[in-house]
Protein backbone atom coordinates (compact mmCIF):
# COMPACT_ATOMS: atom_id res chain seq x y z
CA UNK A 1 0.00 0.00 0.00
CA UNK A 2 1.58 3.60 -0.77
CA UNK A 3 3.12 5.11 2.25
CA UNK A 4 4.57 8.46 0.45
CA UNK A 5 3.85 10.07 3.36
CA UNK A 6 5.82 8.47 6.32
CA UNK A 7 8.88 7.32 4.68
CA UNK A 8 11.67 9.38 5.56
CA UNK A 9 13.97 7.93 2.87
CA UNK A 10 11.31 8.26 -0.06
CA UNK A 11 10.78 11.48 0.96
CA UNK A 12 14.74 12.47 1.40
CA UNK A 13 15.32 11.38 -2.12
CA UNK A 14 11.91 13.37 -3.33
CA UNK A 15 13.66 16.49 -2.02
CA UNK A 16 16.49 16.74 -4.03
CA UNK A 17 17.40 18.37 -6.53
CA UNK A 18 19.22 17.73 -10.06
CA UNK A 19 22.43 18.94 -9.40
CA UNK A 20 22.52 16.77 -5.83
CA UNK A 21 21.26 13.56 -7.43
CA UNK A 22 24.29 13.89 -9.71
CA UNK A 23 26.79 14.74 -6.90
CA UNK A 24 24.92 11.85 -4.55
CA UNK A 25 25.64 9.48 -7.58
CA UNK A 26 29.66 10.51 -7.62
CA UNK A 27 30.10 10.59 -4.16
CA UNK A 28 28.94 7.16 -4.22
CA UNK A 29 30.90 5.96 -6.98
CA UNK A 30 34.26 7.72 -5.97
CA UNK A 31 33.99 6.21 -2.75
CA UNK A 32 33.05 2.58 -4.05
CA UNK A 33 34.96 -0.35 -6.04
CA UNK A 34 31.59 -1.60 -7.94
CA UNK A 35 29.67 0.49 -9.91
CA UNK A 36 26.96 -2.05 -9.83
CA UNK A 37 25.85 -0.54 -6.26
CA UNK A 38 22.34 -1.82 -4.77
CA UNK A 39 22.13 1.88 -3.19
CA UNK A 40 22.21 3.21 -6.55
CA UNK A 41 19.25 0.80 -8.45
CA UNK A 42 17.46 1.80 -4.94
CA UNK A 43 17.94 5.54 -5.32
CA UNK A 44 17.30 5.27 -9.09
CA UNK A 45 13.92 3.01 -8.38
CA UNK A 46 12.05 5.12 -5.85
CA UNK A 47 13.72 8.80 -7.94
CA UNK A 48 11.18 7.30 -10.41
CA UNK A 49 8.38 6.40 -8.13
CA UNK A 50 5.30 9.29 -7.30
CA UNK A 51 4.19 7.01 -4.34
CA UNK A 52 6.38 4.58 -2.39
CA UNK A 53 4.86 1.33 -2.64
CA UNK A 54 7.51 -1.74 -0.89
CA UNK A 55 6.15 -3.96 -2.91
CA UNK A 56 5.99 -2.47 -6.27
CA UNK A 57 9.59 -1.45 -5.59
CA UNK A 58 10.83 -5.36 -4.68
CA UNK A 59 8.84 -6.52 -7.92
CA UNK A 60 10.81 -4.21 -10.20
CA UNK A 61 14.22 -5.11 -8.38
CA UNK A 62 14.76 -8.72 -8.17
CA UNK A 63 18.06 -8.13 -7.06
CA UNK A 64 17.09 -6.17 -4.14
CA UNK A 65 15.49 -9.01 -1.31
CA UNK A 66 13.08 -8.10 1.61
CA UNK A 67 15.33 -9.23 4.05
CA UNK A 68 18.31 -6.94 2.41
CA UNK A 69 15.38 -3.97 2.14
CA UNK A 70 15.77 -1.92 5.48
CA UNK A 71 19.96 -2.01 5.79
CA UNK A 72 20.31 -0.68 2.22
CA UNK A 73 17.50 1.65 3.08
CA UNK A 74 19.45 2.64 6.32
CA UNK A 75 22.88 3.13 3.91
CA UNK A 76 21.21 4.93 1.27
CA UNK A 77 20.22 7.50 3.68
CA UNK A 78 23.28 7.83 5.33
CA UNK A 79 24.94 8.16 2.15
CA UNK A 80 22.68 10.65 0.57
CA UNK A 81 23.50 13.05 3.70
CA UNK A 82 26.95 12.52 4.04
CA UNK A 83 27.06 13.38 0.03
CA UNK A 84 24.72 16.59 0.99
CA UNK A 85 27.17 17.42 3.57
CA UNK A 86 30.44 17.97 0.98
CA UNK A 87 28.03 20.40 -1.24
CA UNK A 88 29.38 23.56 0.80
CA UNK A 89 27.56 26.58 0.75
CA UNK A 90 29.89 29.36 1.60
CA UNK A 91 26.86 31.52 2.92
CA UNK A 92 25.35 29.30 5.52
CA UNK A 93 26.73 30.51 8.51
CA UNK A 94 26.63 27.56 10.63
CA UNK A 95 28.62 25.62 8.11
CA UNK A 96 31.37 28.32 8.47
CA UNK A 97 31.62 28.43 12.32
CA UNK A 98 31.41 24.63 12.61
CA UNK A 99 34.65 23.85 9.68
CA UNK A 100 36.40 26.76 12.15
CA UNK A 101 35.68 24.83 15.16
CA UNK A 102 37.31 21.65 13.47
CA UNK A 103 39.80 23.46 12.40
CA UNK A 104 40.78 25.46 15.73
CA UNK A 105 40.16 21.69 17.48
CA UNK A 106 42.98 20.12 14.74
CA UNK A 107 45.31 22.63 15.85
CA UNK A 108 44.76 21.97 19.02
CA UNK A 109 45.62 18.42 18.92
CA UNK A 110 48.67 19.06 16.96
CA UNK A 111 49.94 20.95 20.29
CA UNK A 112 50.02 24.42 18.02
CA UNK A 113 48.09 26.09 20.87
CA UNK A 114 48.60 29.57 20.21
CA UNK A 115 47.53 28.98 16.35
CA UNK A 116 43.99 27.26 17.40
CA UNK A 117 43.75 30.25 19.74
CA UNK A 118 43.78 32.50 16.81
CA UNK A 119 41.28 30.91 15.04
CA UNK A 120 39.42 30.97 17.84
CA UNK A 121 39.44 34.47 18.15
CA UNK A 122 38.22 34.87 14.15
CA UNK A 123 35.74 32.40 14.84
CA UNK A 124 34.41 34.63 18.25
CA UNK A 125 34.09 37.81 16.50
CA UNK A 126 32.30 36.03 13.38
CA UNK A 127 30.12 34.40 15.88
CA UNK A 128 29.34 37.84 17.65
CA UNK A 129 29.06 39.59 13.61
CA UNK A 130 26.30 36.96 13.53
CA UNK A 131 24.65 36.18 16.90
CA UNK A 132 25.91 32.78 17.41
CA UNK A 133 25.14 32.54 20.99
CA UNK A 134 25.42 28.55 21.00
CA UNK A 135 29.06 28.88 19.03
CA UNK A 136 30.09 32.35 21.39
CA UNK A 137 29.90 29.89 24.41
CA UNK A 138 31.76 26.63 22.65
CA UNK A 139 34.79 28.77 21.60
CA UNK A 140 35.03 30.21 25.28
CA UNK A 141 34.56 26.88 26.99
CA UNK A 142 37.32 25.74 23.99
CA UNK A 143 39.97 28.70 25.11
CA UNK A 144 39.24 28.26 29.09
CA UNK A 145 40.00 24.58 28.49
CA UNK A 146 43.36 25.62 26.38
CA UNK A 147 44.25 28.78 28.94
CA UNK A 148 43.61 25.93 32.06
CA UNK A 149 45.91 23.00 30.59
CA UNK A 150 48.67 25.42 28.93
CA UNK A 151 50.45 28.24 29.70
CA UNK A 152 50.16 30.24 26.47
CA UNK A 153 50.89 34.15 27.86
CA UNK A 154 48.36 34.65 25.24
CA UNK A 155 46.75 38.11 26.94
CA UNK A 156 47.30 39.47 30.74
CA UNK A 157 43.92 39.28 32.77
CA UNK A 158 42.84 36.23 30.37
CA UNK A 159 41.19 34.00 33.33
CA UNK A 160 39.03 37.14 34.74
CA UNK A 161 38.21 38.24 30.84
CA UNK A 162 37.14 34.98 29.74
CA UNK A 163 34.79 34.42 32.64
CA UNK A 164 33.30 37.83 32.91
CA UNK A 165 32.55 36.77 28.32
CA UNK A 166 31.31 33.23 29.95
CA UNK A 167 28.88 35.02 32.08
CA UNK A 168 27.46 37.42 29.87
CA UNK A 169 26.92 34.74 27.43
CA UNK A 170 25.47 32.03 29.70
CA UNK A 171 22.95 35.00 30.92
CA UNK A 172 21.97 35.57 27.18
CA UNK A 173 21.19 32.14 26.82
CA UNK A 174 19.15 31.87 29.38
CA UNK A 175 17.51 34.24 28.38
CA UNK A 176 16.89 33.25 25.26
CA UNK A 177 16.44 29.91 26.31
CA UNK A 178 13.08 31.45 28.33
CA UNK A 179 11.43 33.79 25.50
CA UNK A 180 11.84 31.00 22.97
CA UNK A 181 9.97 28.70 25.24
CA UNK A 182 7.10 31.16 25.83
CA UNK A 183 7.44 32.19 22.43
CA UNK A 184 6.72 27.91 21.75
CA UNK A 185 4.33 27.71 24.02
CA UNK A 186 1.53 30.41 22.83
CA UNK A 187 1.96 29.54 19.37
CA UNK A 188 1.16 25.53 20.56
CA UNK A 189 -2.04 27.02 22.24
CA UNK A 190 -3.07 29.24 19.34
CA UNK A 191 -2.52 25.99 16.67
CA UNK A 192 -4.49 24.00 19.34
CA UNK A 193 -7.34 26.15 20.06
CA UNK A 194 -7.17 29.47 17.50
CA UNK A 195 -8.16 32.80 19.26
CA UNK A 196 -9.30 32.98 22.72
CA UNK A 197 -13.06 32.06 22.88
CA UNK A 198 -14.05 33.16 25.86
CA UNK A 199 -13.22 35.04 29.49
CA UNK A 200 -11.55 32.05 30.94
CA UNK A 201 -9.37 31.97 27.75
CA UNK A 202 -8.57 35.33 28.15
CA UNK A 203 -7.69 35.25 31.98
CA UNK A 204 -5.63 31.71 31.93
CA UNK A 205 -3.55 33.54 28.95
CA UNK A 206 -3.11 36.88 30.89
CA UNK A 207 -1.79 34.16 33.99
CA UNK A 208 0.68 32.36 31.87
CA UNK A 209 2.01 35.49 30.39
CA UNK A 210 2.99 36.77 33.58
CA UNK A 211 4.24 33.61 35.32
CA UNK A 212 6.17 32.85 31.93
CA UNK A 213 7.72 36.40 31.24
CA UNK A 214 10.66 37.07 32.59
CA UNK A 215 11.46 40.47 34.62
CA UNK A 216 14.74 40.70 32.66
CA UNK A 217 13.21 40.43 29.08
CA UNK A 218 12.17 44.25 29.59
CA UNK A 219 15.65 45.47 28.86
CA UNK A 220 16.66 42.84 26.36
CA UNK A 221 19.38 44.24 23.90
CA UNK A 222 20.24 41.12 22.01
CA UNK A 223 19.23 40.39 18.32
CA UNK A 224 17.67 37.00 19.74
CA UNK A 225 16.43 38.38 22.80
CA UNK A 226 14.11 40.79 21.21
CA UNK A 227 13.11 38.56 18.41
CA UNK A 228 11.66 35.74 20.80
CA UNK A 229 9.98 38.96 23.29
CA UNK A 230 8.37 40.22 20.15
CA UNK A 231 7.28 36.87 18.66
CA UNK A 232 5.88 36.25 22.54
CA UNK A 233 3.94 39.23 22.15
CA UNK A 234 2.65 38.79 18.92
CA UNK A 235 1.07 35.00 19.52
CA UNK A 236 0.02 36.62 23.13
CA UNK A 237 -2.06 39.99 21.31
CA UNK A 238 -3.09 37.71 18.04
CA UNK A 239 -5.04 35.14 20.65
CA UNK A 240 -6.19 37.77 22.75
CA UNK A 241 -7.56 39.44 18.79
CA UNK A 242 -5.99 42.93 20.57
CA UNK A 243 -5.05 43.12 16.21
CA UNK A 244 -3.53 46.79 16.66
CA UNK A 245 -1.02 45.59 19.52
CA UNK A 246 -0.39 42.29 17.65
CA UNK A 247 1.01 44.84 14.61
CA UNK A 248 3.11 46.51 16.50
CA UNK A 249 4.81 43.55 17.99
CA UNK A 250 4.94 41.94 14.18
CA UNK A 251 6.35 45.58 12.85
CA UNK A 252 9.26 45.29 16.03
CA UNK A 253 10.19 41.65 14.43
CA UNK A 254 10.35 43.05 10.46
CA UNK A 255 12.36 45.94 12.13
CA UNK A 256 15.00 43.83 14.06
CA UNK A 257 15.93 42.41 10.48
CA UNK A 258 16.31 45.61 8.89
CA UNK A 259 18.30 47.19 11.86
CA UNK A 260 20.48 43.64 11.06
CA UNK A 261 20.17 42.71 7.21
CA UNK A 262 23.05 39.94 7.62
CA UNK A 263 20.49 38.21 9.93
CA UNK A 264 17.75 37.41 7.14
CA UNK A 265 20.19 35.09 5.88
CA UNK A 266 20.85 33.51 9.08
CA UNK A 267 17.26 33.18 10.33
CA UNK A 268 15.93 33.89 6.90
CA UNK A 269 12.44 31.20 8.37
CA UNK A 270 12.21 33.62 11.33
CA UNK A 271 12.12 36.55 9.07
CA UNK A 272 9.66 35.18 6.62
CA UNK A 273 7.31 34.25 9.38
CA UNK A 274 7.69 37.73 10.33
CA UNK A 275 7.00 39.25 7.32
CA UNK A 276 3.94 36.96 6.76
CA UNK A 277 2.46 38.09 10.68
CA UNK A 278 2.68 41.77 9.38
CA UNK A 279 0.54 41.09 6.32
CA UNK A 280 -1.44 39.14 8.42
CA UNK A 281 -1.73 42.25 10.86
CA UNK A 282 -2.50 44.27 7.93
CA UNK A 283 -5.45 41.65 7.00
CA UNK A 284 -6.98 42.18 10.52
CA UNK A 285 -6.66 45.63 10.79
CA UNK A 286 -8.67 46.28 7.18
CA UNK A 287 -5.78 47.95 6.00
CA UNK A 288 -5.53 47.30 2.11
CA UNK A 289 -2.83 49.83 0.83
CA UNK A 290 -0.22 48.72 3.60
CA UNK A 291 -1.08 45.19 2.64
CA UNK A 292 -0.71 45.14 -0.72
CA UNK A 293 2.68 47.59 -0.30
CA UNK A 294 3.84 44.46 1.83
CA UNK A 295 3.23 41.89 -0.34
CA UNK A 296 5.10 43.53 -3.00
CA UNK A 297 7.79 43.90 -1.17
CA UNK A 298 7.50 40.05 -0.01
CA UNK A 299 7.73 39.25 -3.62
CA UNK A 300 10.58 40.91 -4.24
CA UNK A 301 12.20 39.08 -2.09
CA UNK A 302 10.77 35.90 -3.46
CA UNK A 303 13.72 36.32 -5.96
CA UNK A 304 16.25 36.35 -3.15
CA UNK A 305 19.04 33.64 -3.64
CA UNK A 306 18.71 32.85 0.11
CA UNK A 307 14.72 31.42 -1.08
CA UNK A 308 15.45 30.65 -4.51
CA UNK A 309 18.34 28.26 -3.71
CA UNK A 310 16.85 27.02 -0.54
CA UNK A 311 13.60 24.10 -0.64
CA UNK A 312 12.27 25.06 2.54
CA UNK A 313 11.80 28.82 1.81
CA UNK A 314 10.64 28.90 -1.15
CA UNK A 315 7.68 26.43 0.49
CA UNK A 316 6.81 28.93 3.38
CA UNK A 317 7.19 32.05 0.63
CA UNK A 318 4.55 29.86 -1.52
CA UNK A 319 2.68 29.86 1.64
CA UNK A 320 2.37 33.27 3.35
CA UNK A 321 2.46 35.09 -0.23
CA UNK A 322 -0.46 33.34 -1.39
CA UNK A 323 -2.66 33.48 1.71
CA UNK A 324 -1.71 37.16 1.63
CA UNK A 325 -2.94 37.43 -1.72
CA UNK A 326 -6.41 35.96 -0.80
CA UNK A 327 -6.85 38.08 2.12
CA UNK A 328 -6.22 41.58 -0.32
CA UNK A 329 -9.28 40.17 -2.57
CA UNK A 330 -11.28 39.74 0.84
CA UNK A 331 -10.15 43.04 2.03
CA UNK A 332 -11.20 44.89 -1.72
CA UNK A 333 -14.27 42.30 -2.36
CA UNK A 334 -12.82 40.90 -5.02
CA UNK A 335 -13.99 37.14 -4.48
CA UNK A 336 -14.43 35.90 -7.87
CA UNK A 337 -10.95 37.52 -9.47
CA UNK A 338 -9.33 35.53 -5.84
CA UNK A 339 -10.27 32.46 -7.69
CA UNK A 340 -8.17 33.09 -10.40
CA UNK A 341 -5.33 32.17 -7.63
CA UNK A 342 -7.27 28.61 -7.16
CA UNK A 343 -5.74 26.40 -9.90
CA UNK A 344 -2.07 27.78 -9.35
CA UNK A 345 -2.05 27.37 -5.29
CA UNK A 346 -3.89 24.03 -6.06
CA UNK A 347 -0.61 22.83 -8.62
CA UNK A 348 1.45 24.05 -5.48
CA UNK A 349 -0.33 22.13 -2.67
CA UNK A 350 -0.12 18.89 -4.95
CA UNK A 351 3.64 19.76 -5.88
CA UNK A 352 4.36 20.39 -2.14
CA UNK A 353 2.37 17.61 -0.28
CA UNK A 354 5.15 15.86 1.14
CA UNK A 355 6.88 19.34 3.24
CA UNK A 356 3.10 20.57 4.13
CA UNK A 357 1.81 19.89 6.89
CA UNK A 358 -1.96 19.49 7.60
CA UNK A 359 -2.75 23.08 9.53
CA UNK A 360 -1.30 24.96 6.50
CA UNK A 361 -3.30 23.01 3.79
CA UNK A 362 -6.34 23.29 5.73
CA UNK A 363 -6.34 26.96 6.41
CA UNK A 364 -5.96 27.25 2.75
CA UNK A 365 -8.74 25.04 1.92
CA UNK A 366 -10.97 27.23 4.36
CA UNK A 367 -9.58 30.42 2.47
CA UNK A 368 -10.17 29.24 -1.24
CA UNK A 369 -14.29 28.10 0.40
CA UNK A 370 -14.55 31.73 1.23
CA UNK A 371 -13.60 32.85 -1.78
CA UNK A 372 -16.19 30.72 -3.57
CA UNK A 373 -19.21 31.59 -1.27
CA UNK A 374 -18.37 34.98 -1.89
CA UNK A 375 -18.64 34.79 -5.42
CA UNK A 376 -21.69 32.92 -5.02
CA UNK A 377 -20.98 29.59 -5.91
CA UNK A 378 -21.59 27.55 -3.04
CA UNK A 379 -21.30 24.05 -4.08
CA UNK A 380 -17.66 24.89 -4.73
CA UNK A 381 -17.50 26.15 -1.43
CA UNK A 382 -19.17 22.95 0.11
CA UNK A 383 -16.64 20.83 -1.67
CA UNK A 384 -13.51 22.55 0.00
CA UNK A 385 -15.20 22.73 3.05
CA UNK A 386 -15.91 19.22 3.62
CA UNK A 387 -12.09 18.27 2.88
CA UNK A 388 -11.58 20.38 6.53
CA UNK A 389 -14.68 18.51 8.20
CA UNK A 390 -13.57 14.81 7.00
CA UNK A 391 -9.94 15.38 8.06
CA UNK A 392 -9.14 13.87 11.94
CA UNK A 393 -6.99 16.32 13.73
CA UNK A 394 -6.93 18.01 16.91
CA UNK A 395 -5.55 21.24 15.42
CA UNK A 396 -7.30 24.21 14.79
CA UNK A 397 -10.64 23.78 16.50
CA UNK A 398 -12.25 27.26 15.82
CA UNK A 399 -10.97 26.34 11.65
CA UNK A 400 -13.06 23.21 12.47
CA UNK A 401 -15.96 24.89 13.84
CA UNK A 402 -16.10 27.42 11.68
CA UNK A 403 -15.63 25.28 8.38
CA UNK A 404 -18.88 23.35 9.98
CA UNK A 405 -20.77 26.94 10.26
CA UNK A 406 -20.05 27.99 6.88
CA UNK A 407 -20.79 24.59 5.17
CA UNK A 408 -24.49 24.55 7.08
CA UNK A 409 -25.05 28.04 5.86
CA UNK A 410 -23.82 27.37 2.02
CA UNK A 411 -26.75 24.57 2.33
CA UNK A 412 -29.11 27.31 3.51
CA UNK A 413 -28.32 29.08 0.90
CA UNK A 414 -29.08 26.23 -1.92
CA UNK A 415 -32.38 25.50 -0.20
CA UNK A 416 -31.12 22.06 0.93
CA UNK A 417 -33.88 22.11 3.66
CA UNK A 418 -33.45 18.44 3.96
CA UNK A 419 -30.26 18.50 5.51
CA UNK A 420 -30.78 21.77 7.55
CA UNK A 421 -32.34 20.51 10.34
CA UNK A 422 -29.87 17.81 10.94
CA UNK A 423 -26.87 20.23 9.77
CA UNK A 424 -27.94 22.60 12.34
CA UNK A 425 -27.82 19.94 15.14
CA UNK A 426 -24.98 18.76 14.60
CA UNK A 427 -22.83 22.30 14.33
CA UNK A 428 -24.61 23.56 17.10
CA UNK A 429 -23.42 20.26 19.09
CA UNK A 430 -20.00 20.06 17.98
CA UNK A 431 -19.28 23.84 18.48
CA UNK A 432 -20.73 24.01 21.97
CA UNK A 433 -18.70 20.67 22.72
CA UNK A 434 -15.85 22.88 21.71
CA UNK A 435 -16.80 25.33 23.94
CA UNK A 436 -17.00 28.03 21.00
CA UNK A 437 -20.03 29.24 21.01
CA UNK A 438 -20.54 33.13 21.31
CA UNK A 439 -23.39 35.28 21.70
CA UNK A 440 -22.95 36.13 17.60
CA UNK A 441 -23.02 31.82 17.13
CA UNK A 442 -26.08 31.74 19.51
CA UNK A 443 -28.41 34.06 17.59
CA UNK A 444 -27.53 32.74 14.48
CA UNK A 445 -28.81 29.18 15.65
CA UNK A 446 -31.75 30.85 16.57
CA UNK A 447 -32.31 32.32 13.41
CA UNK A 448 -31.69 29.35 11.18
CA UNK A 449 -34.17 26.96 13.55
CA UNK A 450 -36.67 29.72 13.49
CA UNK A 451 -36.33 30.21 9.63
CA UNK A 452 -37.23 26.18 8.66
CA UNK A 453 -40.80 27.36 9.54
CA UNK A 454 -40.89 30.99 7.28
CA UNK A 455 -41.79 31.36 4.03
CA UNK A 456 -39.33 32.73 1.88
CA UNK A 457 -41.18 35.90 1.10
CA UNK A 458 -41.21 36.70 5.41
CA UNK A 459 -37.58 35.73 5.27
CA UNK A 460 -36.34 39.64 4.37
CA UNK A 461 -37.64 41.39 8.04
CA UNK A 462 -36.12 38.38 9.90
CA UNK A 463 -32.69 39.04 8.40
CA UNK A 464 -33.09 42.43 9.38
CA UNK A 465 -33.97 41.82 12.96
CA UNK A 466 -31.17 39.04 13.19
CA UNK A 467 -28.42 42.36 11.32
CA UNK A 468 -30.04 44.53 14.21
CA UNK A 469 -28.91 41.74 16.80
CA UNK A 470 -25.37 41.10 15.44
CA UNK A 471 -24.42 44.49 15.40
CA UNK A 472 -25.01 44.96 18.86
CA UNK A 473 -21.63 42.68 19.09
CA UNK A 474 -18.86 44.55 16.76
CA UNK A 475 -16.27 45.94 18.78
CA UNK A 476 -17.13 43.60 21.91
CA UNK A 477 -13.73 41.29 22.09
CA UNK A 478 -14.99 38.09 23.17
CA UNK A 479 -17.26 38.39 19.68
CA UNK A 480 -14.66 39.76 17.46
CA UNK A 481 -13.58 35.56 16.67
CA UNK A 482 -16.83 35.44 14.91
CA UNK A 483 -16.78 38.44 12.36
CA UNK A 484 -13.06 37.68 11.75
CA UNK A 485 -13.68 33.98 10.47
CA UNK A 486 -17.29 34.42 8.75
CA UNK A 487 -18.74 37.94 7.94
CA UNK A 488 -22.04 37.51 9.30
CA UNK A 489 -22.88 41.19 8.60
CA UNK A 490 -21.65 41.17 5.59
CA UNK A 491 -23.67 38.18 4.91
CA UNK A 492 -26.81 38.94 6.44
CA UNK A 493 -26.87 42.60 3.88
CA UNK A 494 -26.42 40.27 1.02
CA UNK A 495 -29.34 38.56 1.74
CA UNK A 496 -31.84 42.05 2.68
CA UNK A 497 -30.57 43.27 -0.42
CA UNK A 498 -30.53 40.51 -2.78
CA UNK A 499 -26.65 40.67 -4.27
CA UNK A 500 -23.46 38.22 -3.70
CA UNK A 501 -21.65 39.04 -0.48
CA UNK A 502 -18.37 40.00 -2.49
CA UNK A 503 -20.78 43.14 -4.14
CA UNK A 504 -21.55 43.86 -0.36
CA UNK A 505 -17.67 43.60 1.03
CA UNK A 506 -16.58 46.07 -2.36
CA UNK A 507 -18.67 48.48 -1.25
CA UNK A 508 -17.86 48.44 2.24
CA UNK A 509 -14.29 48.61 0.75
CA UNK A 510 -14.95 51.43 -2.06
CA UNK A 511 -16.32 53.95 1.06
CA UNK A 512 -13.70 53.36 3.15
CA UNK A 513 -10.82 53.98 0.45
CA UNK A 514 -12.78 57.16 0.01
CA UNK A 515 -12.77 57.80 3.86
CA UNK A 516 -10.06 57.49 4.97
CA UNK A 517 -6.53 59.33 3.97
CA UNK A 518 -3.51 57.20 2.20
CA UNK A 519 -1.68 54.94 4.30
CA UNK A 520 -4.44 54.50 7.22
Amino acid sequence: MPNRSTDALFQLVKSLEKSEKRNFKLFVKRNSASEDLKIIQLFDAMDKMTEYDEAVLLKKNKSISKQQLSNIKAHLYKQILSSLRIIKDEDNIDIQLHEQMDHARILYNKGLYLQSLKVLDRMKELAKAHNQLTYLQQVLFFEKKIEALFITRSMQNRADQLSVDSEEVNNQLTLVTKLSSLSLQLYSWYIQNGHARNAKDEKDLKEYMAVHLPEEAKTAKGFYERLYLYQSYCWYTFIRQDFLQYYRYTQKWVDLFDQQPAMIEVETGNYIKGMHNLMGAHFDLLNPKKLEETIEEFEKFAHHKVVVQNENNRILVFIYLYTSKINLNFLEGRFTEGLKLVPHIEEKLKEYELYLDRHRVLVFYYKIACLYFGSGNNEKAIKYLSKIINQKTSLRTDLQCYARLLHLIAHYELGNFELLEYLTKSVYRFMAKMESLSQVEEEMFKFLRHSFDIGAKALKPEFEKLLSKLKQYEGNPLETRAFAYLDVISWLESKINGVNVQDVIREKYKRRKNVLPDGE
